[in-house]
């Protein structure tokens, strides 16, 4: 006999009966994920486009974390749990850039049957990927407005708009160790994105000049490198799926579409380690 409390087991010794107990898809909710997509058109595409961007929402809610992760880290002076976190979030884009390769898939043909149920709906209202953006330093106040009729997704938005960025922890972690970061920088209006500035720029090049003596600070720069690498290139992948899907029309909910995702491409978080590789 089976106790009430003890899944019965196959000849194979794999348990079969989870009446009154935890089974995989309890623990990941998967009648709850699996019932999250709702086509709208009938159309065979419409499925491809809903679980591609449900995917990626779920790895940004990952990213979040793991970059709440890297700064509690930084701020504690606990750098080797920062740089796993920090290469995670290098694995979750590389995770994120091949999403396009399958959502490349999709013919200008295939989006348009379904387009028109999208109505104002577009990516550029994700409120995680704004989020993200801000916690990397990519401040504007604009981009708040589009969430001011959800209190609960406008909270946690301002906060990240009004909190230290991932550099900005890792400045004030620079001025700890002893360098000299300008007290302008520290005290700066952190509602606002950093600007380059080349005193900024020379205390890289010291960590890097002198990596024996800064290793970690020189293994954090890399690893900060690394992020926003694997940032630009799912934005650029980002941007040629949307070029080869739609070309340069506007994209729904207003935006601009194609010529918008190549202005992001030119904007960066931390302007200051690629400059100063061409003064090493």
């Amino acid at each position: 006999m089976t106790s009430p409390t003890t899944p019965a087991a196959g000849t194979d010794g794999i348990q079969t009966d989870f009446s009154g107990r935890m089974s995989y898809g309890d623990y990941l909710q998967l009648d709850r994920l699996l019932a999250a997509q709702k086509p709208l058109s009938g159309q065979h595409d419409e499925m491809l486009f809903i679980i591609i961007h449900q995917v990626q929402e779920l790895w940004m809610r990952l990213l979040n974390n793991e970059l709440d992760g890297a700064m509690a880290f930084i701020r504690a002076d606990d750098l080797p749990p920062a740089f796993k976190c920090l290469a995670r979030l290098s694995r979750i884009q590389a995770q994120m850039i091949q999403a396009w390769d399958v959502l490349a898939t999709m013919t200008p043909a295939d989006y348009l049957s379904f387009r028109p149920v999208l109505g104002s709906s577009s990516g550029f209202q994700s409120w995680q990927y704004r989020q993200i953006e801000f916690k990397l330093g990519a401040k504007n106040a604009l981009m708040l407005k589009p969430h001011a009729h959800r209190p609960d997704i406008l909270a946690p938005l301002q906060a990240a708009f009004e909190a230290p960025s991932l550099y900005d922890e890792a400045l004030r972690l620079l001025a700890r160790r002893g360098l000299a970061v300008p007290a302008d920088i520290l005290g700066r209006d952190l509602t606002r994105p950093h600007a380059a500035d080349p005193r900024i720029e020379a205390l890289w090049e010291t960590i890097y000049r002198e990596s024996g003596t800064h290793f970690d600070l020189y293994e954090l720069a890399e690893e900060l490198v690394d992020v926003e690498d694997s940032f630009q290139q799912w934005r650029f992948r980002h941007m040629k799926t949307v070029e080869r899907i739609i070309g340069m029309r506007q994209g729904t909910g207003g935006s601009a579409g194609v010529s918008y995702l190549r202005q992001a491409l030119e904007r960066s978080f931390f302007p200051e380690l690629w400059s100063v590789r061409t003064k090493l």
